[in-house]
């Protein structure tokens, strides 16, 4: 009887394989990648949900809400020292959001459980405002 082996295919060029599967936002092998979200629409309120495994939301954890945006920023501090194997993530990394046109920043509420930090941005009205307005484009005659 013949036994089939698998092989990891991480295991030949683990670190090429890592640059392909995470974006190029890491310069250097301490810093963070970009903070993973989803978002959506729920009773009144815009909500965004981010990844923030391992951070201590009152000390590493910063959130900002400007008009049209969300800011994230996280911190993972710690220290790498002799020859192991880590796959943690340590630096910065933020992650901003462009919100709804009628997003409330006055009402934002942001709480962190779980590993998951869930921030809800309350929404005036209904629908958004129509903020683009059709441009004439005139042509120049010589």
């Amino acid at each position: 009887m013949s036994i089939i082996l698998r092989r990891d295919h991480r295991t030949v060029v683990p670190d090429i394989i890592d640059w392909f599967e995470e974006p190029f936002l890491a310069l250097g092998p301490y810093l963070s990648h970009a903070i993973r979200v989803e978002d959506y629409t729920e009773d009144g309120h815009y909500v965004v949900r981010a990844e923030v495994a391992g951070i201590d939301p009152e000390m590493e954890l910063d959130v900002s809400a400007g008009v049209g945006y969300l800011t994230i920023r996280a911190t993972r501090s710690g220290t790498l020292e002799g020859k192991h194997r880590s796959e943690f993530r340590y630096g910065s990394a933020s992650r901003t959001i462009e919100l709804p046109p009628n997003a409330d920043t006055d009402d934002v509420a942001a709480e962190c459980a779980a590993g998951i930090l869930t921030v809800k941005v309350g929404l005036k009205g209904d629908k958004p405002e129509e903020t683009a307005k059709k441009v004439r484009i005139t042509t120049a005659r010589k």
